[in-house]
């Protein structure tokens, strides 16, 4: 099933989201994650993390990710490990895999290669 959450306007963010066989929530993001759809995107991941036994967020193609970008995913990360499921980053391109090293993102939710190596953990 998929569910797309955003609209397809260059350089906005489209969010679509997938529920595997197993339930586990793959978000693809493509555009921007900047102020401007950080509260969609943590609408859509907070909803994930509670619904589901994992979620992926695939970045492969993120051009740019700011602050409010980051709060969200800290946000979600909190909110899964409350519940106890988990929360996994991939693909983030070099800009964004820069972002995430820089305020430390990358250490505190795993982050992997390729959307389905993030699935398969």
């Amino acid at each position: 099933m998929a569910e797309t959450e955003g609209t397809a306007v260059p350089e906005r963010l489209l969010i679509t989201r997938t529920t595997t066989g197993d339930g586990i929530i793959l978000v693809t993001l493509a555009g921007e994650v900047d102020l401007d759809g950080s509260s969609q995107l943590r609408e859509v991941l907070l909803d994930s993390v509670e619904s589901a036994p994992g979620t992926v967020v695939d970045f492969d193609e993120v051009g740019f990710l700011d602050s409010s970008g980051i709060n969200v995913l800290i946000c979600a990360h909190r909110a899964a490990e409350s519940r106890g499921v988990w929360l996994r980053l991939a693909a983030p391109r070099e800009a964004v895999a820069r972002v995430l090293r820089l305020v430390g993102v990358d250490a505190l939710i795993p982050c992997y290669p390729s959307a389905e190596q993030a699935l398969a953990g």
